[in-house]
């Protein structure tokens, strides 16, 4: 796909940032990746995303999760990063025996107590982990300080971003 990556590149700034935005939504990040281009190849544009997210400022993080629905709700919209979230969460949302059903009503109640510890979003990179999975993650790291979950909510974004690069890089080629 190197003409996918080609094709960023020549993208004028506005164009790539917006485009960006659907792997992180975050202004701030959008413009710091979409500045440092032309990228030599796929693995330079994921450093360079992963570098951008661990320097945001925390403003820009919040920013960024404000995108994010809760782990076990359905996402909304038929947009690009609607699409990709449904995907990401198949995990929490594929069963819909009466046992799902308790699993997803336990992670609505996970959801709002991490919320109301923590002032955000739990954010976790969803992808090939099970409802059960993810509400095991949520509930360990309800006992993180702030601090420490700041940076695990850096390091799952930056896994999120770098997934949803390459879908980014995977549609530009078509």
């Amino acid at each position: 796909m190197p003409n996918s990556l080609a094709r960023f590149n020549r993208r004028p700034r506005e164009e790539a940032e917006a485009e960006l935005l659907a792997c992180c939504a975050s202004r701030a990040f959008a413009a710091a990746v979409a500045a440092r281009r032309p990228y030599a190849g796929r693995e330079r544009l994921a450093e360079a995303a992963e570098t951008a997210v661990r320097e945001l400022k925390w403003p820009d993080v919040l920013e960024a999760l404000a995108a994010h629905p809760r782990i076990g709700e359905r996402p909304s919209g038929d947009g690009r990063e609607s699409r990709w979230s449904r995907e990401e969460q198949a995990g929490a949302q594929e069963d819909t025996s009466e046992e799902a059903a308790e699993l997803r009503a336990a992670l609505a109640a996970g959801n709002r107590a991490y919320e109301e510890r923590f002032g955000h979003v739990y954010l976790v990179c969803a992808t090939g982990l099970s409802g059960a999975e993810l509400l095991a993650r949520l509930r360990a790291r309800l006992g993180n300080d702030e601090e420490g979950e700041r940076g695990v909510v850096r390091d799952e974004l930056a896994k999120i971003t770098r997934l949803r690069l390459g879908k980014l890089m995977e549609e530009e080629g078509r």
